[in-house]
C-alpha cells in the first residue's frame, strides 16, 4: 500500500531541486516512476471508480435508488451533463487507469529482471485492464480500442462493442493461461492479492464469467461456452479470494466515500426510499447494516427525484462511511449470483441455482456483519425464497439489495437482468440511463470517429440500449 504514494513522492522530490533547469521539466507527468508504482496507481484508480460517490465521476448509486440528494437533485433526475459526468467518467478510466496500466506495462523489462516474474506482471495488467474496459464499454457502447492508448493515434476510431468483449474475454482466457504460480508478480505493490498468482488465476476467470453472463442474453451460445470453460477453471470459491481494495483510515488512501459523507462535513446524500421499502418489506437485517435511523428513530427513504431534507430520512450507515471500508472490484457473493444465474440459464457450471443463490445471500449477510443462521432465516421467507421459474427477478433483486453500495455494478445488473423493476425519478429529465453519453472532448477533438461510433449504436442518448441489454 505504502508504494502507491511513490508517485507523490516522486514530485515532491522533483520540487525541491536547486537545479533551475529542472524548471522545464513536466513534474506532473513524471517519467521515471517504476512499473510497480504505476501499477498499484493504476488499481487504486480502478477501485476508487468503481466506489466514490462524487456526483462529478459517479451518479450511478441514484439511477439504482439507493442514494437520494438534499441539496441538488441533478444526478437523481439523471441530469450528467450539469457537472460532466460523461467526460470525468471516461477520463478517469482512460487516463487514471488504463493510461497507468499500460505506462507499467512498457517499464517491466526495467524494473523486473526475471522472464517469468515479467510474464506474471503482463498477465495482472491484462487482467486489470480487462476489468477497467469492461466498464468503458458497457457504460457508453462503442469506443475507441484498438488505437487507444497509443500516443501516435490522435483520433483513434470507434471499435464495434461486442468485438471489443469479446477480444476482452480472449484477454482473460490468456492470461490465465500465462500465469505462473511458481514465480512471482509485482510482490507487496499488487494492493488486491500480494502477487498470489492463484488467486490472480481466480480473478482472470471469475471476471471471464462475468462478462460471458453480460453476454447471455446477445449471444447464449457464446455466453454459455466462456461461462463453463471459467467455471472448469477455478473461480472465487470463498469471501477469503474475493478482490478486495484496502483503503486505509486517513486520507489521501482512505475510502472515496469517507470523504464525500464524512469529511466533508456536507449532509448531501440520504436513503433512497426505494431500497429502504425493499429491505423492510422483507424484514431484511441488512437495512441496519446499510443505514441509519433518522432523528425519530424510524428507517425512512427520500423520494427519487425529490429534494429530501436530511434529518427527515435515513443517513448512510458507519460501515458504507467508514475511511478504511474495503473497495470491491469482485467478490464472493457476485461470484456465486453469477452461477446461480448460468445454472438456470442451463450452462453446466456445476451445482443447482437454488444453491448458489443461498450461497450468494449468506456470503452478503457475512460481509456485512451478520451470519449463516441470520441469513438461512431470512432465506426461507415468501419473496425470498428462491423460485426457479422467476430466476431473473429473485436473483435480480437479491443481487441489487447486495450491491447497495456498488452503484455501477448494479446499474449494469439491472440493465440485464430488468429487476427491481424501477420507476423513473421525479422531474427526471429523460428515462433510467441504459448508457453514458460520450464526452464532450471526444464531440469537440475526435469529432469524425465520435459521429460514426454514435451512429452506429442508435445516437449518443442516454436511451439508447446497449447491445447487450436485449429486453
Amino acid at each position: 500500500m505504502k508504494k502507491c504514494i511513490y508517485i507523490l513522492a516522486l514530485l515532491a522530490a522533483a520540487s525541491c531541486t536547486r537545479d533551475l533547469t529542472d524548471l522545464n521539466k513536466d513534474v506532473k507527468n513524471p517519467t521515471d516512476a517504476p512499473s510497480y508504482a504505476l501499477f498499484t496507481y493504476g488499481q487504486k484508480e480502478l477501485v476508487e471508480l468503481l466506489t466514490t460517490s462524487d456526483v462529478n465521476t459517479s451518479g450511478y448509486r441514484f439511477v439504482v435508488q439507493y442514494w437520494q440528494q438534499t441539496t441538488y437533485a441533478d444526478e437523481s433526475r439523471y441530469n450528467f451533463d450539469e457537472r460532466e459526468l460523461n467526460k470525468h467518467w471516461w477520463d478517469g478510466f482512460y487516463t487514471d487507469v488504463l493510461g497507468n496500466l499500460e505506462a507499467a506495462r512498457d517499464l517491466i523489462p526495467k524494473y523486473t529482471a526475471d522472464p517469468a516474474a515479467q510474464k506474471n506482471q503482463a498477465a495482472m495488467i491484462d487482467i486489470m485492464e480487462v476489468a477497467a474496459w469492461h466498464y468503458v464499454v458497457t457504460t457508453y457502447g462503442n469506443v475507441p480500442y484498438s488505437e487507444a492508448l497509443n500516443i501516435e493515434s490522435a483520433f483513434p476510431k470507434y471499435d464495434d462493442a461486442n468485438t471489443i468483449y469479446l477480444d476482452l474475454i480472449k484477454r482473460l482466457t490468456d492470461a490465465s493461461a500465462a500465469l505462473n504460480t511458481a514465480a512471482g508478480g509485482f510482490g507487496d505493490a499488487d494492493v488486491l492479492y500480494g502477487s498470489n498468482i492463484n488467486r490472480w488465476k481466480k480473478l482472470a476467470n471469475t471476471l471471464k464469467l462475468k462478462l460471458a453472463m453480460t453476454l447471455a442474453d446477445a449471444d447464449a451460445a457464446k455466453a454459455k461456452t466462456f461461462a463453463e470453460e471459467a467455471a472448469q477453471a477455478g473461480v472465487i470459491g470463498s469471501a477469503a479470494e474475493s478482490a478486495l481494495y484496502r483503503f486505509l483510515s486517513s486520507p489521501p488512501n482512505n475510502n472515496p466515500v469517507w470523504t464525500d459523507v464524512v469529511q466533508s462535513g456536507r449532509n448531501d446524500f440520504v436513503a433512497c426510499r426505494t431500497i429502504v421499502d425493499s429491505l423492510k418489506a422483507k424484514t431484511d437485517p441488512r437495512l441496519q447494516k446499510y443505514f441509519t435511523p433518522n432523528v425519530a428513530g424510524v428507517y425512512v427513504g427520500g423520494a427519487p427525484g425529490v429534494l429530501s431534507d436530511y434529518e427527515d430520512f435515513s443517513h448512510i450507515g458507519p460501515i458504507i462511511a467508514a475511511a478504511d471500508n474495503p473497495g470491491v472490484l469482485i467478490d464472493y457473493a457476485e461470484t456465486e449470483f453469477l452461477l446461480a444465474e448460468a445454472v438456470a440459464r442451463g450452462f453446466a457450471v456445476g451445482g443447482t441455482a437454488e444453491a448458489h443463490y443461498n450461497k450468494a445471500v449468506e456470503a452478503s449477510f457475512i460481509a456485512w456483519g451478520l451470519t449463516a443462521g441470520d441469513a438461512a432465516v431470512h432465506l426461507a421467507k415468501p419473496g425470498v425464497k428462491y423460485v426457479a421459474a422467476e430466476w431473473k427477478k429473485y436473483i435480480g433483486v437479491q443481487k441489487w439489495i447486495a450491491f447497495v453500495n456498488r452503484g455501477v455494478d448494479a446499474w449494469l445488473e439491472w440493465r440485464r437482468l430488468d429487476y427491481p423493476q424501477l420507476e423513473a425519478a421525479h422531474e427526471a429529465v429523460s428515462d433510467i440511463p441504459l448508457r453514458v453519453k460520450y464526452s464532450v472532448d471526444e464531440q469537440n477533438i475526435n469529432r469524425k470517429n465520435y459521429e460514426k461510433g454514435s451512429h452506429d449504436i442508435g445516437g449518443d442518448e442516454v436511451e439508447t440500449r446497449l447491445w447487450f441489454d436485449k429486453f
